[in-house]
C-alpha cells in the first residue's frame, strides 16, 4: 500500500490533499437537502477542481509523464477534458434544476474516478523519480497562491461550451425544456366547437 506520510510541500502531498477536500465537498453536497447550500458547495468545488487541474496540467503532469507512461497519462488529460465540460455546462446555469443536480453528480463520479486511478497507477508510479518534489510541491503551492489572487484562466472547454450555445445541455435536458416551452401555448388553444348537423324532419306517410 501507497505510503501517503510525506512532507505537506511535497508535491504528491499537495495532490492528495486536493483530492481529499474534492471527495468531501461532493459527501457535502450528495448529503445536503437545501438547493442555497448546494450551490455553495458547487462554487467551492468549482474553483478547487480547477486550480488543481492547472497545477498538474501546467507543472506536475510534465514533470513525471515521460517515467509515468503515455497510456496513463493520455487517460488523466482526457478524464481532464470531460470534467472541464462538464463544469462549463454547469457554468451557464441553463439546465433546470434536476438536471444541474444530475449534472454535478456525474461530474462527482468522473473526478472520482480520476482521483482513483491517480492515487493507484500515476502517484505511486511517479514517486518512483529522483526529483526534489518539495521543490516541485513549493512551486505548486506558488501558482495556486497566484490563481486564488488573480483568478483562473477560462479553460478552451468553456470557450467550445459558450460557442455551442443552448445545444451544450444533453439531448435529454434540452427535449425536456422544449416540451416545457410548448406545452403552455397548447393549454392556451381553445379547442373549435364541434357543430351537429341539424335533423332533418320526418316524412308523414
Amino acid at each position: 500500500m501507497f505510503d501517503w506520510s510525506l512532507p505537506e510541500n511535497h508535491a504528491i502531498s499537495i495532490l492528495k490533499k486536493d483530492h481529499d477536500d474534492a471527495k468531501r465537498l461532493f459527501e457535502e453536497f450528495e448529503g445536503s437537502d437545501s438547493s442555497a447550500a448546494r450551490e455553495r458547495i458547487v462554487a467551492q468545488a468549482f474553483e478547487a477542481l480547477k486550480i488543481h487541474a492547472v497545477l498538474e496540467e501546467e507543472i506536475f503532469y510534465p514533470a513525471v509523464r515521460s517515467h509515468v507512461g503515455a497510456e496513463i497519462m493520455d487517460e488523466a488529460d482526457e478524464e481532464h477534458h470531460v470534467a472541464k465540460v462538464l463544469i462549463a455546462e454547469l457554468d451557464r446555469r441553463t439546465a433546470d434544476a434536476g438536471h444541474r443536480r444530475a449534472k454535478f453528480v456525474v461530474l462527482a463520479e468522473s473526478v472520482r474516478h480520476h482521483i482513483r486511478e491517480e492515487e493507484r497507477e500515476m502517484l505511486p508510479k511517479a514517486k518512483e523519480l529522483p526529483i526534489d518534489f518539495e521543490a516541485l510541491g513549493n512551486r505548486m503551492l506558488a501558482r495556486k497562491s497566484e490563481l486564488k489572487k488573480n483568478g483562473i484562466p477560462a479553460a478552451a472547454e468553456a470557450e467550445m461550451v459558450e460557442k455551442a450555445g443552448r445545444n451544450a445541455d444533453s439531448p435529454a435536458a434540452a427535449a425536456r425544456r422544449s416540451r416545457a416551452a410548448q406545452a403552455p401555448r397548447r393549454s392556451k388553444a381553445k379547442a373549435t366547437p364541434r357543430t351537429r348537423p341539424k335533423a332533418r324532419p320526418r316524412k308523414r306517410g
